[in-house]
């Protein structure tokens, strides 16, 4: 079967997302047998370079289109042009190619099925305009999907209001839980790390604001802030708001890391730190879990769950002086087991591997195939 992926930002750019279509390809690749293929953008966003328009990256082709508009919905119309082929095409994302490729669905006639990946509440800019066009133009294009493909719980209730019941199925997304597998330190201390985008919604005030706090009763409390500078958060913006929360000797920065630098810099670390306003599933928990490491989260409906089902998170309350006193308090519990607690940590996550995941997007694919024919 050749499924085609068609997705904003893919690799070399590094986020939730890329990773997620990139382990549902590999996968369905290596295990299931079928010819995935990637359609995306030709430019990192916030960097100037034009990519390669044809790719190979680690056996999945990859082919780039220019666009215009903006980052949140760019238009690139000419990804028509590039389903021909397809027995079925996985939207990743509600944007420009989820509403076009849906009102053009009379003409390229493929089976569509999408991925909600949080859909675009991750911020809370312009949230009256957003949700007035989720319930008129979302409500109007998912109707071209024979199935949305909730990334999270919170995603498929959120769907719900514009989206029959019957239409939508939530698969949490897998999480490539050997990438950092066992990387975490394996003597306690008392360095936490945050890694992921550098995005105004991922809450790294509250993390510098919480680490201050901490610092204030125990100076020996460090934090590695990792991961792709986006938005308007980059490594000097950054660096001044370390200056501003008065913690500059205590943060290491790294931007833009590759993976043997994330793995060395979660090997310093015990814990890891997401004190997020929005996420729709919260891959940078669970793969912090599987590097042995305890996470620190804030407290939204997926990392709540999250808590709830492996019993290893803390959930921290917005408050930073009471955040302070409960990391405090996780600090002296995890000290009498530390090694336990690692391990408790990893296997919790095994149920999310991508091997036990993708099985479920394959039985769509093949649904939304058979449902095709049936309707032609």
């Amino acid at each position: 079967m050749k499924v085609v992926h068609v997705v904003r930002q893919y690799l070399p750019s590094r986020g939730g997302m890329e990773d997620v279509v990139f382990n549902i390809a590999r996968t369905q690749r290596e295990l299931h047998g079928q010819a995935p293929r990637v359609i995306t953008l030709d430019r990192v966003f916030r960097q100037p370079e034009v990519l390669p328009t044809d790719e190979v990256i680690e056996g999945i082709p990859v082919h780039r289109m220019s666009y215009s508009g903006s980052e949140r919905y760019p238009f690139f119309p000419k990804v028509l042009n590039q389903v021909g082929d397809a027995d079925v095409v996985h939207v990743h994302g509600i944007d420009f190619a989820f509403d076009y490729l849906s009102l053009t669905r009379f003409l390229h006639r493929k089976p569509l099925v999408a991925c909600t990946h949080g859909g675009f509440f991750h911020t809370s800019f312009a949230q009256r305009a957003k949700k007035l066009f989720f319930h008129s133009v979302t409500r109007c294009t998912a109707r071209g999907y024979h199935r949305i493909l909730a990334s999270s719980a919170n995603d498929g209730a959120m769907f719900r209001q514009v989206v029959p019941e019957e239409r939508i199925r939530v698969i949490e997304n897998g999480v490539d839980i050997d990438k950092f597998a066992d990387a975490s330190s394996r003597t306690l201390t008392q360095t936490l790390i945050y890694v992921g985008r550098w995005t105004a919604h991922k809450g790294l005030d509250r993390t510098l604001a919480l680490l201050a706090a901490l610092r204030a009763t125990d100076p020996g409390w460090r934090l590695i802030i990792a991961g792709r500078e986006y938005d308007d958060i980059n490594r000097h913006t950054l660096a001044q708001m370390t200056e501003a929360a008065g913690v500059t000797d205590a943060v290491v920065l790294l931007p833009n890391p590759d993976n043997e630098t994330l793995r060395a810099a979660i090997g310093q670390a015990s814990y890891g730190v997401c004190l997020s306003s929005h996420e729709g599933f919260g891959l940078a928990a669970i793969e912090a879990m599987s590097a042995g490491l305890v996470p620190i989260l804030s407290a939204i409906p997926p990392f709540e769950r999250l808590a709830g089902e492996t019993l290893v998170p803390l959930i921290v309350p917005d408050d930073t002086a009471e955040a302070a006193q409960a990391v405090q308090a996780l600090h002296h519990r995890v000290a009498a087991s530390h090694g336990a607690l690692r391990a408790q940590a990893q296997k919790a996550v095994q149920r999310y591997s991508w091997r036990n995941v993708v099985g479920a997007y394959v039985e769509e694919y093949e649904r939304a195939v058979q449902e095709a024919r049936m309707a032609a």
